[in-house]
C-alpha cells in the first residue's frame, strides 16, 4: 500500500529520479529511492536538527522547551532503570534514540503527502535486530562465556531439548518486535489512505487520525519496555 501522493516522490520523480512501487523491478539506486527509506531520512534530519537545536541552548537554569525535554528525557531514563537496576543505564541512549526514532516515524504518516518507515517491514526489522543483536551484547558484556548459560536451562541433561527451543525464542524476538510494531502502523496507514480517497472532503479521517496519536505512542511505549525488559534479561545472572 502506497499513498496517493507522496511528496518526496512527486520530488525525486521532478529531479529525474524515479521511487519504485514494491511490486516493480529494482534496480540499486531505485531500492535507495523506496519511500520507506526517504522518509526515514526525513526523520533522521529532523531529529538531529531538533536536537542540535536544543543542544545549543542548554542553560543551568533550565526554561522553556528545555524544561519540557528534560521531564521527557528524564521520565524515560527513570522508568527504564526502574525496568533494567542502575546497571542499565549505559543502555539508555539507545532505547531513547529507538523510542524518539519509532514515535516520529509512526506520526509522520498521518501527515498527507508524508508516508511512515514503521509501516515497512524492512524499518521495523531492521530495529528488531539491532535490539536482539545488542540484547547479546549486553549478555556476552556482563557473563562472558558463561552466558551460554541462558540458553541450557536448568538442569544439565535437559540441555539438549532446551537450547534450540531458547535459540527459536530469540530469534523469533526479531520477528515479535518488527510484525507488532508493522503490522500496526502498516494498518493505520491502510485506513487513513482509504477514507482519505472515500470521504477526506467530509473530514471523516480525523477519528481515525486522533486514535492514531494514541496507538503510535503505545506501539512506540511497548517497542521500548519490550526491549528493556530483553536487556534485563540478559543481564540476570542464568537460573
Amino acid at each position: 500500500m502506497e499513498h496517493p501522493i507522496l511528496f518526496l516522490n512527486l520530488f525525486f520523480e521532478k529531479l529525474g529520479l524515479h521511487v519504485v512501487g514494491p511490486d516493480e523491478a529494482k534496480t540499486f539506486l531505485d531500492f535507495a529511492l523506496q519511500p520507506h527509506v526517504t522518509y526515514t531520512w526525513v526523520v533522521m534530519i529532523a531529529l538531529v536538527l531538533l536536537g542540535s537545536m536544543v543542544a545549543k541552548r542548554v542553560e543551568m537554569i533550565p526554561a522553556g522547551g528545555q524544561n519540557f525535554f528534560e521531564v521527557v528525557i528524564g521520565g524515560i531514563e527513570e522508568f527504564m532503570i526502574g525496568v533494567t537496576g542502575e546497571h542499565g543505564r549505559f543502555a539508555f541512549p539507545l532505547i531513547a534514540t529507538l523510542g524518539f526514532f519509532i514515535l516520529v516515524s509512526n506520526y509522520l504518516g498521518m501527515i498527507p503527502g508524508f508516508f511512515s518507515p514503521t509501516a515497512n517491514i524492512n524499518t521495523t526489522g531492521a530495529c528488531a535486530v539491532i535490539v536482539v543483536v545488542f540484547t547479546h551484547v549486553i549478555g556476552i558484556k556482563f557473563h562472558g562465556v558463561h552466558y551460554i548459560k541462558h540458553f541450557m536451562g536448568p538442569i544439565k541433561w535437559l540441555t539438549p531439548l532446551i537450547l534450540p527451543i531458547e535459540l527459536i525464542g530469540h530469534a523469533a524476538r526479531v520477528l515479535s518486535l518488527s510484525i507488532r510494531l508493522f503490522g500496526n502502523i502498516f494498518g493505520e496507514e491502510l485506513v487513513l489512505a482509504i477514507l482519505f480517497f472515500l470521504a477526506g472532503i467530509y473530514f471523516a479521517p480525523l477519528p481515525m487520525m486522533v486514535l492514531g496519536l494514541f496507538t503510535g505512542f503505545i506501539q512506540a511505549f511497548i517497542f521500548c519496555l519490550l526491549s528493556m525488559m530483553y536487556f534485563a534479561g540478559a543481564m540476570e545472572e542464568a537460573h
